[in-house]
């Protein structure tokens, strides 16, 4: 299978990033991609509670939705839509930041809703509170395709190397990584920190990333990092895209995978421990 990671720039303006979509899907199944990943948050980039009520909408009448479906459905792909932010029924009005899986007919084959929200001071200057716009998910989620098993995760949660194990362990071949990444913890932290889940796993780890500067009209502008990476099973770098715009293209051998577990077969080493404890200081009498 030949994957495309379609690096973008999303806007605040959904209309405007979908007609974008449609276009580089377009070009991306010229390129002879079959399966297409979109980056976290592809329908629109903001912070603004305010703007996101008047542009956001629930799932079942969101327009980039439908609209994407019907590009998967037209192109007969399978899309990852890295995640779209929508609204949903929950009584503190928080958004969703979901991601889908579309297969080639256009239906919906999985959808995941990202677990662990970025709550961080980056800097004096840079600081984020996802959880106070969004809901945070409670499900691990897998996906059949008929190239392989496809663990979905967002951005965020590649700083937690248990859900990565846990969808390895029930059998992901592939794990989707779709970002909008800070500039400067992508600089510190994305390479590596996907290196060591496609190690730790023996998958490939396929991470659409947004980049550059967004156009936002309600809000000060804001930056990702880019650099959008597909990892093989061995850790390796397949493929990889800079800071600009672009399609990255990579095929995927799932043979690749069997061989790196057999190699290393960490999966199938976990035992059974307790603790942690804090060590004292040992007694004369061998006893702690």
């Amino acid at each position: 299978m030949r994957a495309a990671l379609l690096q973008i720039t999303s806007s605040d303006d959904p209309a405007e990033n979908l007609s974008m979509l449609q276009d580089r899907i377009a070009e991306a199944v010229q390129g002879g991609a079959g399966f297409v990943l979109t980056p976290e948050v592809s329908n629109c980039v903001s912070t603004s509670r305010d703007h996101q009520l008047r542009v956001l909408r629930h799932q079942d009448d969101d327009p980039t939705l439908a609209g994407l479906r019907e590009a998967a459905a037209q192109h007969g792909i399978w899309l990852l839509i890295g995640s779209l932010s929508l609204k949903t029924h929950d009584p503190d009005g928080r958004f969703a930041n979901r991601s889908f899986l579309i297969d080639p007919t256009g239906a919906i084959a999985a959808q995941y809703d990202k677990i662990h929200m970025f709550d961080v001071q980056v800097s004096d200057t840079e600081s984020y509170r996802e959880s106070a716009g969004y809901r945070p998910g409670d499900r691990a989620v897998l996906a059949e395709t008929p190239f392989g098993t496809v663990g979905m995760t967002i951005c965020y949660d590649v700083r937690f190397p248990h859900l990565f194990r846990d969808l390895a362990k029930a059998g992901a071949q592939i794990i989707t990584v779709p970002a909008a990444f800070s500039p400067v913890t992508g600089a510190a932290h994305w390479e590596t920190l996907l290196r060591a889940r496609s190690i730790e796993c023996g998958a490939w780890v396929l991470a659409p990333a947004q980049c550059g500067a967004h156009k936002i009209r309600t809000e000060k502008p804001r930056s990702t990092y880019g650099y959008s990476l597909a990892i093989d099973p061995w850790g390796r770098i397949a493929a990889s895209a800079q800071d600009i715009p672009t399609i990255t293209y990579v095929d995927l051998d799932l043979e690749e995978v069997a061989d790196s577990r057999t190699r290393i077969s960490a999966l199938d080493h976990d035992r059974p421990y307790s603790g942690p404890f804090l060590s004292k200081r040992e007694r004369p009498d061998g006893d702690r």
